[in-house]
């Protein structure tokens, strides 16, 4: 299984159609932030046209998506948002969209007891699961993913505990642009690939010698 994960397109997916084999991926994740401020319609723009490239699409909303957009991917079925799914080979994946609160009032924000409830009702649905991917627009608080340019950790508590609690093999984040890069928590690997249109992605696979994933070099 080869999955492509890239979020933060904020209406500006730049050359993704030039990812090497982004069009026989399995799966292209969404990690949020589809739109800049924008509506469902503003996210359908994006998502038609990442599906002219591959239609097989799993995704969240990101903070700066309206909640519409949230209720768009639900009712298109693609959204993995406090859902959960067993994929291949017994490997599951489940999502987190929105973020922890900001200064800034963004439009999909919650408390970090919201999150925990949505990340414990993803888990429910994957639990089973050899192994599990998270994927979750706010990163873990207190990594090298959650940093802005002046040093300030500002991810989400919650995630942080829930990865501490169950260990996913993999986190695919974003939400802070400034601080791509990856980090550990345990066993888990957590990738924030940056904006999509500076050509940040994430290539995971799943082959018979494990789990594993990489930023675009």
């Amino acid at each position: 299984m080869r999955i492509i994960a890239a979020g933060d397109i904020h209406m500006a997916p730049g050359d993704v159609a030039t990812i090497p084999g982004i069009g026989s991926a399995d799966f292209i994740i969404i990690t949020g932030d589809i739109t800049n401020y924008g509506t469902s319609s503003d996210a359908a723009a994006v998502l038609n046209g990442l599906r002219a490239i591959n239609s097989s699409i799993l995704a969240v909303a990101g903070n700066l998506d309206q909640r519409d957009v949230a209720r768009y991917l639900k009712d298109i079925g693609i959204s993995i948002h406090g859902h959960g799914r067993i994929l291949a080979a017994g490997l599951g994946i489940m999502g987190l969209g929105g973020s922890n609160y900001t200064p800034f009032g963004t439009p999909n924000e919650f408390s970090e007891e919201e999150l925990a409830d949505f990340l414990a009702a993803g888990f429910v649905q994957i639990e089973g699961a050899d192994d599990f991917i998270l994927v979750s627009h706010p990163p873990p608080l207190g990594t090298k993913t959650d940093m802005l340019a002046d040093g300030r950790h500002v991810g989400s508590r919650a995630v942080r505990q829930f990865i501490e609690a169950k260990q996913p093999r993999l986190c695919l984040t974003g939400h802070i642009h400034e601080s791509r890069g990856t980090d550990s928590i345990g066993r888990t690997l957590v990738l924030n690939p940056g904006m999509l249109k500076h050509g940040g992605y994430i290539t995971v696979t799943c082959d018979n010698n494990g789990l594993a994933a990489a930023l675009n070099p």
